[in-house]
């Protein structure tokens, strides 16, 4: 009887089936058409999320100092703003010295990180920030710093949970001594951040490595206190690299002296810059002094086909070799095998620097390129050193230097420093001490490229950057001859005709010192000795410019040397443009031809009248090069004098219109100390 009542549906079902297989076919259309519509419309909303996620993430990964000292377990970091690698080593120093107690260090260098961070650092349980900063010209930022530098005047960031110490390296016999180490310490704290130790200003006029121990005696005993923790115990000797020793090893990966990419003096790419110097081959090397004991020299290197581009009065940077010599005998003295190929790896693995030096290298590429060995070592290396000494005695005597004890700092003030002891003399000198050549070359600070004004303007040679320089050669007070590193190289880089001798490694850094805008405004220029470079490059493209028709205003000239018939530098030409009327006034300081010395500022004196009137009337721009202990500081108090007699104003008053003229640009420096 069940059948019956199952078939009728199933009758039904067939006579309603055509109506139900389109209401089927409409709803799927339907249904597909949205289902499209759906993932197409979120497709289009999800695609631009994934570059953002991925942008963001990879700062985190590449430039955060926060998760890599949260890797590592680091609580201090030090950051260092150096141009000739001292603020560096104090760097190094300062982040070796925290795990004395209890704490972690690491350096770094800011060009590396995102320094907004330093907002996250109080994420890190007891946390600290130093920065050893250099000023390099005249208060201005290192190149490694600059970025820093702009984002700490742009900045508006909240630094409240962030603790600091400023070390500032610097120069007195600048106009601006300590700037950026000295902003640096007011920002931070302007920003909301805790000073925990006062700034420190080293003095590189005086004893700058004094300056930093000193600083760095009371700048541990503040930490431990902020922190509540206590020195672990004395001072050890801890490695920083290993030693590898290559035995099979293949030539062509092992640096020959070569700054950053391997085989780039070989194969050489544009752009160069200080990690990828051009290889510029010298096609002039002249003397220009006529007589005299010294060597001042001029040189002429060919930047053709390397896309180099200068301005008058930028600098050239070369890297120099040390004296072969010099080499040798520190091979001799540590009895090794200067050609064997070794590696110090970095026992850091985390660490960005994995090598103090580019490696695999020989001994004697290290010592000849990559290592200085012409200078007094700092206190840190003779600490290190001294385990090695055999000699009670002289370890000892070791110890003593380095320690931060009254006697100890004058001891090495005079048997270091001031007998201008290098590591070779100090090796000759204590026979009992013997380091293992690795740890020598671990301890020892590279050696810096050199920088030289350029002497020639780009407007009349595109493909030739001249130097003018004078070969630095002294007796020492233990009787030994110091001979300067780069002069002397730079002096038998000799053009010959296959060339492979007198190739420099070089590159050119931007500089300020610039003739002003319009070639009408007035030019004053005071640059004795070699502090003519510059000087040479302005007059040689204010005369091109004449020559294009441009109505150039007066150029006045400074110049002063020894003796006329000896050292006066580039004579035939400066003559040839006074006759032509590009050089206005030549003004010539002799000072050692007549009994009473004169110098360049005594001639501004005696024109006193002349430069008033071209500074007031003229809008002159001042140009000063040379020597920044004297010169440079006597020519700024000549100033203030003329400016004082003529303007009717006080001394404060002249001091100022001096000082507002370098804010405006028209008194411009390029010297050295």
């Amino acid at each position: 009887g069940t059948e019956p009542n199952i078939s009728p549906p199933d009758s039904t079902a067939q006579q309603d089936s055509p109506f139900s297989m389109t209401d089927l076919f409409l709803v799927s259309l339907i249904v597909g058409l949205f289902t499209y519509w759906w993932f197409f419309r979120k497709k289009k909303e999800e695609v631009p999320d994934l570059p953002k996620m991925q942008s963001v993430a990879a700062p985190v990964r590449d430039s955060s100092f926060i998760e890599k000292m949260k890797k590592t377990g680091r609580n201090i970091v030090v950051f260092y703003g150096s141009q000739t690698g001292t603020a560096e080593e104090f760097a190094n120093r300062l982040s070796k010295d925290a795990h004395r107690y209890g704490l972690r260090g690491m350096a770094a260098d800011p060009e590396e990180y995102d320094l907004s961070d330093l907002s996250r650092l109080s994420e890190i349980d007891k946390s600290l920030a130093v920065f050893c900063m250099a000023t390099y010209g005249e208060g201005d930022p290192t190149d490694n710093a600059q970025d820093f530098y702009d984002w700490l005047q742009e900045a508006d960031a909240d630094l409240s949970g962030l603790r600091f110490a400023v070390f500032g390296l610097g120069n007195k016999t600048y106009e601006h001594f300590n700037a950026m180490g000295k902003y640096v310490d007011k920002r931070l704290e302007e920003l909301g951040a805790q000073r925990i130790f006062e700034l420190g200003l080293g003095d590189d006029d005086g004893n700058l490595e004094e300056d930093f121990i000193t600083w760095r005696e009371q700048f541990w005993p503040a930490v431990c206190e902020h922190f509540g923790v206590e020195a672990t115990g004395e001072e050890s000797s801890i490695r920083q690299y290993e030693l590898v020793l290559h035995t099979d090893v293949n030539m062509n990966k092992v640096y020959t002296g070569e700054m950053g990419r391997l085989k780039s003096y070989e194969n050489q790419k544009p752009p160069f810059d200080a990690k990828n110097p051009f290889l510029a081959q010298v096609t002039e090397n002249r003397k220009l002094n006529e007589g005299g004991e010294r060597h001042l020299m001029h040189l002429e290197l060919d930047i053709s086909n390397s896309k180099i581009r200068y301005e008058s009065g930028d600098h050239v940077a070369v890297y120099p070799a040390n004296d072969s010599s010099l080499v040798n005998q520190i091979g001799e003295i540590l009895g090794m095998d200067l050609d064997t190929i070794m590696s110090l790896n970095n026992l850091d693995e985390e660490s960005n620097k994995k090598h103090p030096f580019p490696c695999p290298t020989s001994y004697r590429t290290a010592l000849m390129y990559y290592l200085d060995i012409t200078n007094p070592p700092r206190t840190n290396v003779l600490y290190e050193l001294a385990q090695y000494a055999t000699d009670a005695g002289e370890q000892e005597r070791l110890r003593k230097m380095a320690s931060s004890a009254a006697e100890g700092k004058a001891l090495y003030l005079s048997w270091v420093v001031e007998a201008r002891r290098n590591i070779l003399a100090i090796l000759q000198d204590m026979p009992s001490l013997r380091p293992p050549i690795d740890h020598l070359c671990e301890l020892l600070p590279r050696l810096q490229a050199r920088y030289y004004s350029i002497a020639s303007s780009s407007k009349v040679h595109p493909n030739a950057i001249h130097i003018c320089a004078v070969t630095v050669e002294y007796e020492t007070k233990t009787g030994r001859l110091n001979k300067g590193v780069a002069t002397n190289w730079l002096k038998n880089k000799v053009p010959n005709e296959n060339g492979s001798n007198s190739l420099v490694p070089m590159y050119v850094r931007k500089s300020q010192f610039r003739l002003p805008f319009k070639p009408s405004t007035p030019v004053i220029m005071i640059g004795p000795g070699t502090g003519i470079a510059p000087f040479i490059g302005f007059i040689q493209e204010r005369a091109w410019l004449k020559q294009q028709g441009k109505e150039v205003g007066d150029t006045v000239l400074y110049y002063g040397c020894r003796h006329e018939r000896e050292d006066y530098l580039y004579r035939e030409e400066l003559a040839r443009f006074h006759q032509e009327g590009v050089l206005t006034q030549l003004n010539v300081a002799f000072s050692r031809d007549q009994a009473e010395k004169v110098y360049v500022q005594h001639l501004l004196k005696k024109n006193k009248e002349n430069i008033w009137k071209l500074l007031n009337e003229g809008n002159a721009h001042i140009y000063v090069c040379g020597d920044a202990r004297n010169m440079a500081r006597d020519v700024q108090n000549t100033f203030y004098e003329i400016v004082a007699e003529f303007g009717n104003m006080s001394q404060p008053q002249a001091v100022d219109y001096v000082k507002k003229l370098m804010t405006k640009g028209r008194y411009s420096l390029d010297v050295w100390s």
